[in-house]
């Protein structure tokens, strides 16, 4: 019989919420495959006190269990060093970075406070696995409460090189938090070995001949385990009604132009203003592209209340009227930005309908835009995947045209390739990649990462 699993995570998908991101579905399918388990995570309440204990709902055979924030809490924890700290240090954005003690104590309130309630929802036998840099500490936090199982951790965003980590004033207490873990997980070689040289070169670590690290009294294990997309599933939303109705109203405006297209939350990391820019210059310096194609960028807002991202919409704001200002026609706006989310049928249809997808951020994790794009193609007729060299996705694919996202010459010199690529040569890409995205799925990432760390126990 296999062990119960635990999952700790910021959010979940709790009862009545949508279940539409690939995360999500999977860590509910890795539950309902042991036949149940724990999901627990913040409310998404924010209360005026704190609150003890936690709610406690059932879906199925999945139990939730959720905590409030305070606004304490949350300003500090969760706008404050989750994402003022961690988010732009470890996107290699220092200078956006603001480290401050305060906001380091409410993160390490949270973790403590967290972890001591998962501790007590916890059994000898059960595997925990906690997801993401919101939860750097809570291992070492249940550690402290008495909780001995095996425990797995899974960061989400890169893992920077240590001369960049160590920029955070705090980068040894955090160290030692994710030390708890019996495994971490890591979306690309790059960000294992970024980790791994830290605890050598910087807390005394201690490689062993199995490939595991003893650091700070304590054995454990780095790997990569790149996360995947349900490529067959995708596929099947850009040919559903919803798919199919929005590509037909994104056609009719578009006036069956050329479409190059990006799809990003709105965030410095995901270098929107560059990809603007690289389009505009394509159009300089290729006057017979000028009304034969069409560039749609959807970038829904996120973290409003950070200095960094108004002043991001700000700019994107002046690119697109600048650009449409200098090149539009009576009959043909070059730039179509929209920042409002839409649902995954619509995305999967206008991914389907692309010649173009820009998947160029400075710095990623993974970026699963990139694999939903080369899932969502029509076979006979496949878009081109144009992909910063800087996204975790472009270790896994090498056959897409990969670009340096500050390069705006360059990118811009990519977008025309794209567009003019023959088919033949589209074919071939696509073949490629579709091979990889379908071998490394969301179901191997969960099966490869539990199978590794229950070896450990």
């Amino acid at each position: 019989m296999s062990r119960r699993l635990i999952i700790a995570s910021n959010r979940t998908a709790a009862p009545g919420e949508p279940r539409a991101g690939g995360l999500a579905v999977a860590l509910s399918d890795a539950l309902n495959e042991r036949g149940g388990g724990v999901w627990f995570g913040w409310s998404g309440e924010v209360v005026e006190r704190e609150t003890r204990g936690v709610r406690l709902f059932a879906d199925g055979a999945i139990d939730f269990a959720l905590a409030d924030l305070t606004q304490a809490e949350h300003d500090g924890f969760y706008l404050g060093y989750s994402n003022r700290a961690l988010w732009p240090v470890f996107h290699y954005r220092t200078d956006l970075a603001h480290f401050d003690e305060e906001d380091f104590a409410a993160y390490e309130t949270v973790n403590r406070r967290f972890g001591r309630l998962l501790a007590q929802l916890t059994r000898p036998e059960d595997v925990v696995w906690i997801h993401d840099y919101h939860f750097m500490l809570m291992g070492a936090e249940m550690r402290a409460s008495g909780w001995d199982g095996l425990m797995g951790f899974f960061l989400h965003i890169p893992f920077p090189a240590p001369e960049v980590f160590t920029a955070l004033p705090q980068h040894q207490r955090l160290a030692r938090g994710l030390a708890a873990f019996d495994l971490v997980g890591f979306q690309t070689d790059r960000d294992t070995a970024n980790f791994r040289r830290y605890l050598l070169e910087h807390c005394g670590g201690v490689q062993r001949e199995d490939g595991t690290i003893r650091v700070f009294d304590r054995v454990l294990r780095a790997e990569t385990f790149s996360i995947g997309i349900d490529p067959e599933d995708f596929a099947r939303l850009a040919v559903s009604p919803e798919g199919r109705s929005a590509a037909e109203r994104l056609g009719r405006m578009i006036e069956n132009r050329a479409l190059v297209f990006g799809v990003d939350r709105m965030d410095y990391s995901k270098g929107l203003p560059q990809r603007m820019a690289a389009f505009g210059r394509m159009l300089d310096e290729s006057p017979g592209m000028r009304g034969t194609v069409s560039f749609l960028q959807i970038a829904p807002p996120s973290r409003e209340s950070v200095d960094a991202y108004q002043a991001l919409r700000a700019e994107l704001d002046g690119l697109a009227g600048r650009i449409n200002a200098d090149h539009g026609d009576l009959d043909w706006v070059p730039i179509r930005y929209l920042a409002r989310g839409y649902p995954r049928e619509a995305l999967a249809g206008l991914y389907r309908i692309a010649r173009v997808a820009l998947v160029t951020p400075l710095y990623d994790g993974m970026n699963l835009v990139a694999k939903e794009f080369v899932a969502a193609q029509d076979p006979e007729d496949p878009g081109v995947l144009i992909l910063s060299g800087f996204a975790g996705a472009a270790e896994q694919m090498p056959d897409a045209l990969l670009v340096n996202p500050h390069d705006i010459a360059g990118m811009a010199d990519a977008i025309e390739r794209g567009l003019l690529m023959p088919i033949d040569e589209r074919k071939e890409r696509w073949n490629a990649l579709i091979t990889g995205v379908r071998e490394k799925d969301i179901a191997w990432w969960r099966v490869s990462f539990l199978k590794a760390l229950e070896e450990r126990a």
